[in-house]
């Protein structure tokens, strides 16, 4: 039975993956949920790639699945432990040497969020209605009270790896996501993975909104 891996996004921990988990397991499956060491100033990208291996064990079949900025992450993963599949949930694809802070402007990340933002008319320091607008808000609230500092460590360092590692990678893109619109993520998985991404409903917190359709296409890649 193959092991689900989850990496959690920015400032977040394995709260974020708690419904997705609770899904897969009353299925079968084995999951392990990963808090990273997002608030340790002293803590980069290899650091949080050293918490996902020493979550991880000596497990094996392992699909790793990363949200966000988990997509920084977890090809530093399969890079040091083997993988059989890469899962990109709505999460951020880094180039060779890139940076994260990097990231927005090689992209084009600034712009699409802000004719996004046009777009949907949003008071720009309401985070709920950019990130959970399809939350329950009961729910939505207590994320709101459970986001965790992000150290801005690993923001100004090279990305480590030279080239995508040579796992079998899938992204699923949420077509409601208001942070990473969809049109503009279309663009970047087919430029930096060369792939079509599959799509779902849903927002940039889609494990909170919609867990049950995440865990049935996480649990369709294993077919």
């Amino acid at each position: 039975m193959p092991t689900f891996v989850l990496i959690p996004g920015a400032a977040a921990d394995s709260w974020y993956w708690h419904l997705v988990t609770a899904e897969l397991t009353a299925r079968g499956h084995d999951v392990v949920a990963v808090d990273l060491p997002c608030e340790d100033d002293a803590a980069g990208f290899p650091e949080y790639a050293d918490a996902v291996v020493d979550a991880v064990g000596d497990r094996r079949d392992l699909v790793v699945v990363a949200h966000s900025l988990g997509g920084f992450t977890a090809p530093l993963v399969c890079d040091r432990v083997p993988v059989d599949l890469l899962v990109l949930v709505t999460a951020m694809i880094p180039a060779p040497g890139e940076a994260p802070s990097d990231w927005a402007t090689n992209t084009g990340h600034a712009q699409a969020r802000s004719e996004q933002d046009a777009r949907d008319g949003r008071d720009p320091d309401d985070d709920i209605a950019l990130f959970l607008h399809d939350v329950e808000p009961t729910l939505a609230a207590e994320a709101m009270s459970r986001s965790l500092g992000q150290s801005g460590t690993p923001f100004g360092k090279p990305w480590p790896l030279e080239t995508w590692p040579a796992v079998p990678t899938k992204f699923l893109l949420c077509r409601d996501d208001r942070f990473f619109p969809a049109e503009f993520m279309r663009r970047v998985v087919r430029e930096r993975l060369g792939i079509v991404p599959d799509e779902i409903d849903g927002s940039h917190s889609v494990t909170l909104s919609r867990p049950l359709e995440v865990a049935d296409r996480l649990e369709s890649y294993l077919v």
